[in-house]
C-alpha cells in the first residue's frame, strides 16, 4: 500500500465518520453529546487525506541547471544528482521514495483498514441489543442514590428503564407509589426463559455499554423475538430476581398493557 492508497482510505474513513455524525447513525455507537467531536475528527481526517494526496500528486520540481567553469549555466544543462537512499543525510528526511524515484510500499495487511470503512458506509452495524444484554450483568449492581424526587405529572408518567429500575431497587418503590409508568425497551430472554425488558446504558460509547434489566409480570409481552422494541405501561412490583451473570438484583414491573414500537432514534439510556 503506497501513500496515495493510504490517503484514499483516510479520506473514506473521514467521510464515513462525517456521514454518521450528521445523521442519527452515530447514536448507535456513542452518546449524543459527542457529535461535535466526531464531526471535528472527521473533518481533520478528510483534511489530512487531501493534503497527502496533493503532496503525492503534485508535479515534480524542475531540476537545477549545472553551471559551467566560468560560472554561467549552459542551455539544456543540468546538475547530476548522486543516488542517495531514504534517510541519507544528503537526501534530507525520508520521503518514502528510494534513490531511483520508486515509492516504498507498506505491508499489504494495511488494506484491512478499509473493512471498518466499508462497514460504516455499507453495512452500519446495529446498536447493542439482547445478545450484549445476555453477556453482561445488570448495570445496577451497587448501591446508588436513594433519595429520589417525586415522579413528574401525567398518567401514565413516562420514565426511562434506568430511572424506574433505580427507584424500584434502591428506593423500594417509595417514590413510585401506585403511579402508572410507561417505559420503552427491547425484549431479551431472561434466565428462566421468560421475556425481560432491557435497555443499554452508556458512559461514553458502545464499548462500555451495560444493560439495565427488568423482570416482567402480569400481561407479559409474548410471541415476540429478542430485540423487539416495546412500550409497556405498568405499576411497581416488589418482586426481585437475580442476574445470573453478576448475581445482582433485578427489579420487576407489573405490566398492564404493551405494544410493539419501532426502534427509537436514541437506542441507549
Amino acid at each position: 500500500m503506497n501513500r496515495q492508497a493510504q490517503a484514499v482510505i483516510l479520506l473514506l474513513l473521514g467521510g464515513a465518520v462525517i456521514r454518521a455524525s450528521v445523521t442519527d447513525l452515530y447514536l448507535r455507537y456513542v452518546k449524543e453529546g459527542l457529535r461535535p467531536f466526531l464531526i471535528a475528527a472527521g473533518l481533520l481526517l478528510v483534511a489530512a487525506a487531501v493534503m497527502t494526496l496533493w503532496y503525492e500528486l503534485r508535479p515534480p520540481a524542475p531540476r537545477a541547471l549545472a553551471p559551467t567553469g566560468d560560472g554561467s549555466v549552459p542551455a539544456g544543462g543540468s546538475v547530476d544528482v548522486p543516488d542517495v537512499g531514504p534517510g541519507d543525510p544528503a537526501n534530507g528526511p525520508d520521503t518514502g521514495h528510494d534513490g531511483h524515484g520508486h515509492a516504498h510500499h507498506e505491508p499489504r495487511v494495511g488494506w484491512l483498514l478499509i473493512l471498518p470503512v466499508l462497514g460504516l458506509l455499507l453495512v452500519a452495524p446495529p446498536a447493542l441489543g439482547s445478545y450484549a444484554a445476555g453477556q453482561a450483568g445488570t448495570a445496577l449492581s451497587s448501591q446508588q442514590q436513594s433519595d429520589y424526587p417525586p415522579l413528574p405529572e401525567g398518567d401514565p408518567v413516562q420514565v426511562s428503564v434506568l430511572d424506574y429500575a433505580s427507584r424500584a431497587l434502591f428506593d423500594r418503590g417509595t417514590s413510585i407509589g401506585d403511579r402508572r409508568v410507561q417505559l420503552t425497551g427491547f425484549i431479551a430472554t431472561g434466565p428462566d426463559g421468560q421475556p425481560i425488558l432491557a435497555r443499554m446504558v452508556l458512559s461514553c460509547c458502545a464499548a462500555d455499554g451495560r444493560p439495565v434489566k427488568l423482570g416482567l409480570t402480569g400481561d407479559v409481552p409474548a410471541g415476540l423475538p429478542d430485540d423487539s422494541w416495546v412500550e409497556v405501561i405498568g405499576r411497581y412490583s416488589d418482586r426481585l430476581g437475580r442476574d445470573p451473570v453478576n448475581d445482582a438484583e433485578i427489579p420487576y414491573l407489573e405490566v398492564e398493557s404493551w405494544r410493539q414500537v419501532p426502534v427509537p432514534k436514541r437506542p441507549y439510556d
